[in-house]
């Protein structure tokens, strides 16, 4: 070859890897909104991949008025299968579990148990329950446990006392596996670290109820959220970011002796239509307090919102119209606990949110808080 021709076959050589690379990089980098539509058609197919799914319903005593009415709402993805939890005359647990007469109907199948542990009893008869389900050849296993009983014995200060928390993840992480792991669908639990106790053979997938009520705030007057602590302030209040929403932080402060007094911390309640956040509610005293204190403050009204209604020896009868503690104009709760909420009055006061399609929304999603 001359130089010449050699030149000119080099330059067109070099033109022509500009020309690939400008290519490959506009493909890969060049238009955002391009790769963005991609990823939301891939992400829309996954969704109705996972739509599509059916799911064997088996459920706790308690919830299976919800097993019903999510195979009624979706009968072509859920069916239930009832359950006898019965007992023997010495108190053992007598179970004969649904789907498997007269042929073994869960088998390869995905299978959705619905637990509720609002007793030690039940909790041990539905571990039991999980564990056959386990070895039954199911395809996959997801437990929902809307309210998880031991969230607040996480740790311990006094040697020889049992956290709960950590022997319950412990139970759950011994599960059989049926090939891949069981899934532990928990709403709202009182401390996010409980998921990292679970280990082996169960995954925590934490769901929370919040959307429920600021679709409620969104149709009401409401203009402010309140915590009743900082532990609370830092849980819930980023999930009400995309709001217009004053946020009033409530604490305890120390006074004479061992007394403490429930204070307003942060935020200004003067003329503010306030919902009062948490998580659960047991006897409901600094609930109770913290309303008090923002009415005190000048609130124009004042309710309250917890996700797991737990009113112990029905202390939720103080709140209700006529109760000692009746200073909520609106108490939302939802039917996590359904032994409880069920018996709750229709008072005006007490209201109770639908957990159904907000936990098969979150079947389909896999998302966690």
């Amino acid at each position: 070859f001359s130089p010449t021709l050699l030149l000119i076959l080099l330059v067109t050589l070099f033109c022509r890897i500009r020309v690939m690379v400008a290519s490959t990089v506009c493909e890969h980098n060049g238009d955002s909104s391009n790769d963005q539509m991609s990823q939301c058609k891939m992400w829309n197919r996954r969704i109705i991949k996972r739509q599509s799914m059916q799911y064997r319903i088996i459920s706790a005593e308690a919830c299976e008025t919800m097993a019903k009415r999510i195979e009624e709402a979706h009968p072509d993805r859920f069916t239930f299968h009832p359950t006898k939890w019965s007992k023997f005359p010495d108190g053992t647990d007598n179970i004969e579990i649904g789907g498997f007469h007269p042929h073994n109907l869960l088998s390869g199948e995905h299978v959705l148990f619905l637990a509720s542990f609002h007793n030690n009893d039940v909790t041990m008869s539905q571990f039991q329950v999980i564990i056959v389900l386990l070895q039954s050849f199911v395809e996959s296993l997801t437990i929902v446990l809307p309210y998880y009983p031991v969230g607040t014995m996480e740790r311990v200060t006094k040697e020889g006392t049992v956290a709960t928390a950590a022997t319950y993840a412990h139970m759950f992480g011994s599960l059989p596996s049926c090939g891949r792991p069981t899934r532990l669908m928990v709403y709202d639990i009182h401390t996010l670290q409980n998921r990292f106790y679970l280990h082996g053979n169960a995954v925590a997938s934490l769901q929370t109820a919040i959307p429920l009520l600021k679709g409620k705030i969104k149709l009401s007057e409401i203009d402010a959220i309140a915590f009743p602590d900082d532990g609370a302030a830092k849980r819930f209040s980023v999930l009400f970011s995309d709001m217009d929403l004053e946020i009033i932080i409530c604490g305890k402060t120390r006074g004479e002796g061992d007394t403490r007094h429930i204070v307003i911390t942060d935020g200004n309640a003067e003329g503010k239509r306030i919902v009062i956040v948490d998580d659960l509610v047991q006897t409901g005293g600094t609930l109770y307090e913290c309303g008090k204190v923002l009415k005190e403050a000048g609130a124009l009204s004042v309710n309250a919102f917890v996700t797991h209604a737990v009113f112990p020896k029905e202390s939720w009868k103080r709140f209700a119209l006529g109760g000692d503690r009746a200073c909520f104009d609106k108490f939302w709760v939802t039917n996590s606990i359904p032994t409880v909420t069920d018996y709750l009055p229709n008072d005006g006061i007490f209201e109770v949110l639908d957990l159904m399609e907000t936990i098969i929304n979150d079947l389909d999603h896999f998302s966690s808080i």
